[in-house]
């Protein structure tokens, strides 16, 4: 892999790092030997990076190249939107007051060079900074206001803005940085792709069990990919991969959001992809897209501080209150009484402006369909807890408990269960999603389309097997190979 770093006037530049070559801005971006090279790493350290100037240029043409940019024009856009900044920012809140505790002045200003700061203290903010806004020359402003330090801003600077007394540290961290590049090991087999799985090994109902993880590394290498496992602190290596498969349980304002957006705007093929993580994540959309589309649903509500006093009697009671937001039963509660329908919806009005409010139709279990591409993968039936309402049971002390599950064929199931599944994860899009319906006699109501769904050793593969594994896979590969026009 060829190393570039890309400076305004290589005269001026005052650091040697080994196996390193130093490019100006103009070679860089008008001399055709730069257009041929393949599987280079462009290090843009130019002093500016504003819209349309040689900085700019740089990491837009690189990308152009097809070659690795850092910072790369996802970086420098995220760095100047204030909804992307401020999102990583409170995501970032609980490691800033725990790092930055022992100060006493109110402003404080971070260096980080590669991913490394001249203070051991701080290592772990720099870190996590860079793997958010990766950048060779990174620095970060912080204030203290109100019992509380904020994050203000995060920039690339300039070789010139770095103390004399840094550059050797400078030197020494970009060293380590390729060395950590280097160190990846090679796989005896050759893979046409390198696919990134996300999962968080310390989540306590993950969608995916350990075994079901190994099934789907095993069929991912089985269609020609190099799968290997990342976690929420690889943020920064997202464009080192071809695909992402999130097995994480997602959410917008979270990560594994951040994850996809990147993915999909650094070219990956992504499941789940953005868009489907926005609009399954959110029971208003669905809702809304229910109701378009003249799908069968319980009767439904958006309720607002307008309508809250008609629930009651447009519903009856007792109903189900839903947070947009709600997953894996979380933030989804039966009311019984109208006083308590008061008090929830007035609660949970504080933190959201819209609510849904259901119709309460209790059943024996919940049909699930597996759909990928707009076909059905599998079929199962969940079956309540144990003298609970809902699939999953949370005790007091958190733990989860969950009825049976039974899986059958495709073709065995009601044909209408699979058509409505189908019609409504086509709706949302074309990923891999998990629809919920309920049967009432011989009707079928849809409850939700999930992005992410649940794939347990044992339970959803208990009919096909290691095929579910294999289509799963199969169908991210097809989606490298159109994106690459393979």
């Amino acid at each position: 892999m060829s190393r570039l770093f890309v400076v305004n006037n290589p005269n001026n530049w005052p650091l040697h790092v080994p196996g390193v070559e130093v490019v100006s801005a103009r070679a860089y971006l008008t001399d055709a030997e730069y257009n041929d090279i393949e599987n280079a790493k462009v290090f843009n350290l130019c002093r500016s990076y504003r819209y349309m100037s040689s900085g700019y240029y740089v990491s837009l043409l690189a990308e152009a190249r097809g070659h690795r940019a850092i910072p790369s024009i996802l970086t420098l856009q995220d760095m100047r939107t204030e909804a992307i900044f401020r999102i990583r920012s409170d995501d970032l809140d609980e490691l800033i007051q725990r790092t930055l505790v022992h100060l006493k002045a109110d402003k404080y200003q971070l260096n980080i060079y590669f991913g490394k700061t001249t203070v051991k203290r701080y290592e772990r903010l720099a870190q996590q900074l860079f793997s958010f806004f990766e950048a060779p020359l990174l620095r970060a402003h912080f204030h203290y206001e109100k019992k509380k330090w904020e994050l203000d801003q995060v920039y690339p600077i300039a070789v010139n803005d770095i103390p004399d007394w840094q550059r050797p540290f400078v030197v020494n961290a970009a060293g380590e940085y390729f060395l950590k590049l280097e160190r990846k090991p090679r796989r005896r087999k050759s893979f046409r792709y390198d696919l990134a799985i996300l999962y968080n090994p310390e989540e306590v109902d993950p969608p995916s069990d350990p075994r079901a993880l190994r099934k789907f590394s095993k069929a991912a290498e089985q269609v020609g990919m190099d799968p290997e496992f990342i976690v929420r602190d690889d943020y920064r290596r997202v464009a080192e991969f071809d695909a992402l498969f999130i097995r994480e349980t997602t959410a917008v304002n979270h990560h594994t959001y951040r994850f996809a957006r990147r993915a999909a705007a650094e070219g990956l093929a992504v499941i789940d992809d953005p868009e489907s993580i926005i609009r399954c994540t959110n029971k208003v959309y669905l809702a809304e897209m229910f109701d378009r589309y003249r799908l069968p649903t319980p009767k439904t509500m958006i309720v607002h501080r307008d309508n809250a006093n008609e629930v009651a009697d447009t519903l009856n009671l007792p109903c189900i209150l839903k947070q947009p937001d709600s997953s894996f039963s979380q933030g989804v509660i039966k009311v019984n009484t109208l006083m308590e329908l008061r008090d929830e919806v007035e609660r949970r009005l504080e933190s959201s402006d819209l609510l849904i409010a259901q119709e309460y139709m209790p059943t024996d279990f919940d049909w699930r369909v597996g759909v990928l591409e707009g076909k059905a993968l599998y079929v199962c039936r969940y079956f309540m807890a144990h003298r609970h309402w809902q699939i999953l049971k949370r005790t007091k002390r958190g733990s989860l408990t969950s009825g049976k599950v039974e899986t059958l064929a495709v073709n065995r199931a009601p044909r209408e269960v699979i058509r409505l599944a189908t019609t409504a994860a086509s709706a949302v899009g074309d990923g891999f999603y998990g629809v919920d319906l309920k049967q009432r006699g011989a009707s079928f109501y849809l409850i939700e389309v999930n992005d992410n769904p649940s794939i347990e050793a044992g339970y959803e593969d208990k009919i096909v097997g290691d095929k579910l594994y294999a289509r799963v896979m199969k169908s991210l590969v097809d989606r490298v190979d159109r994106i690459k026009g393979a």
